[in-house]
């Protein structure tokens, strides 16, 4: 769908020089009535003084300093965007469109645990613009996102969702310029199976044209007609991508242009917190991530280059096939274990099933923040030029080294 959201100090008894020099003239008393009870005396202590740890060193020290930090130097998701804020990599608007994004990913993240419970799960019996099944949660999840952007004064000028049929202009009294894209729910047919769901979201720059005057009916059609135009634009003009992972942890995912930084959903505080800075996808992977059940649906060479991959490698061991049937599921194990994720064309579906503008732009940003590749089998998904807000597109995206293998395929 697409949205236009100490240390503990020990002392340790020591046996010094000076400790020495005084140690057997208290030893002396003791020989005086008793050597034998004496040399025990002398033997037990020694045996203990070699027993006990010796001082930590300067590199034990830095260590443990570090590790200090690592424990109680807990980064939240707001603290970042206020420090990202302060270095000049966002203004002030978008750090409200981020956090309000954010609060969005948690109430929908909220819904999703509490879906069976609450009677969220089966069939809306609506069809949205794609032709699709809306399920509950899908336009639930739409109106949660629309909710917290009004809710923090809306720094958003248009909105494009999958579950609106056309870009949603925002009033001018309270809209910001920038131009918002989003997924609320992706994978929407895992819900009522308790599997892996997500959220995809895309931020472009300020446009002035997006600022719509509703008192001003005369041109209230021509400036929407902009507007539409002016959300679509290739991925390369992205400011911001990011997604949220709901599966058995929140993990929301985010790229200002420089690097991919995640953040996982602590449920005690309700805090996204840092857990994973600066990704880099491996170079390669050994795992492939493709709806083999449509095979026979594909043309010779993606046949062929599948084939390759069931094939025993150098390694004796053939690639593993994993699929989960949600593209965000699909992109996070990709950064963290690398592979390829394919979702091509067929001859029901001649260009994929998978949305340019809302779910493939801003996902290949990420993949390519982190090192990635992504193409649509000829070109470069981030340089496709979106003539329709719905527009679909093949994807191939991962490891950089594996699809370059496809490619070659390809040609």
């Amino acid at each position: 769908m697409v949205q236009a959201i100490s240390t503990s100090s020990c002392c340790n008894i020591l046996f010094s020089k000076s400790h020495r020099s005084t140690f057997p003239h208290s030893l002396h008393r003791f020989n005086h009535y008793s050597p034998s009870f004496a040399h025990r005396i002398s033997t037990d202590v020694q045996r203990k003084a070699v027993e006990l740890p010796l001082p930590e060193t300067v590199t034990q020290q830095v260590q443990n300093k570090e590790q200090r930090k690592t424990q109680f130097a807990i980064e939240n998701l707001t603290s970042w965007l206020l420090k990202q804020e302060l270095a000049g990599n966002i203004d002030a608007e978008l750090t409200i469109v981020l956090s309000s994004i954010s609060l969005a990913c948690k109430q929908i993240a909220s819904l999703l645990q509490r879906s069976s419970i609450i009677n969220l799960t089966g069939g809306q019996g609506t069809i949205n613009v794609q032709g699709e099944d809306q399920k509950k949660l899908d336009v639930i999840s739409n109106e949660v996102s629309l909710c917290f952007q009004w809710v923090l004064f809306m720094s958003f000028g248009i909105i494009a969702s999958e579950e609106e049929d056309i870009p949603v202009a925002v009033e001018e009294t309270y809209s910001g310029n920038y131009i918002v894209v989003f997924d609320p729910i992706d994978g929407s047919a895992n819900i009522d199976t308790a599997l892996t769901t997500g959220s995809i979201f895309g931020i472009y720059g300020p446009d002035e044209q997006c600022l719509i005057d509703l008192d001003d009916t005369s041109t209230l059609d021509q400036a929407r007609e902009k507007c539409i135009i002016n959300v679509c634009q290739p991925g390369r003009n992205l400011l911001v991508a990011g997604y949220c992972l709901y599966s058995s942890s929140v993990v929301f995912a985010i790229s200002l242009g420089k690097g991919v930084f995640a953040f996982t959903l602590d449920p005690t505080y309700g805090e996204f917190v840092l857990t994973h800075e600066n990704i880099k996808i491996p170079e390669s992977g050994k795992i492939y991530s493709f709806n083999e059940g449509n095979y026979d649906l594909w043309d010779d060479k993606l046949k062929n280059y599948l084939d390759h991959l069931r094939q025993p490698g150098s390694n004796g061991k053939p690639y593993s096939g994993r699929y989960i049937g949600c593209l965000v599921g699909e992109i996070h194990r990709m950064l963290l274990r690398g592979g390829i994720y394919g979702n091509p064309k067929n001859k029901n579906s001649k260009n994929g099933n998978l949305r340019l503008l809302y779910e493939c732009a801003p996902m290949s940003f990420l993949i390519e923040q982190a090192g990635g590749t992504a193409i649509d089998g000829v070109q470069r998904i981030l340089d496709i030029v979106p003539e329709q807000v719905h527009q679909r597109t093949p994807i191939f995206i991962g490891s950089p080294d594996e699809v370059q293998k496809l490619q070659k395929y390809l040609a």
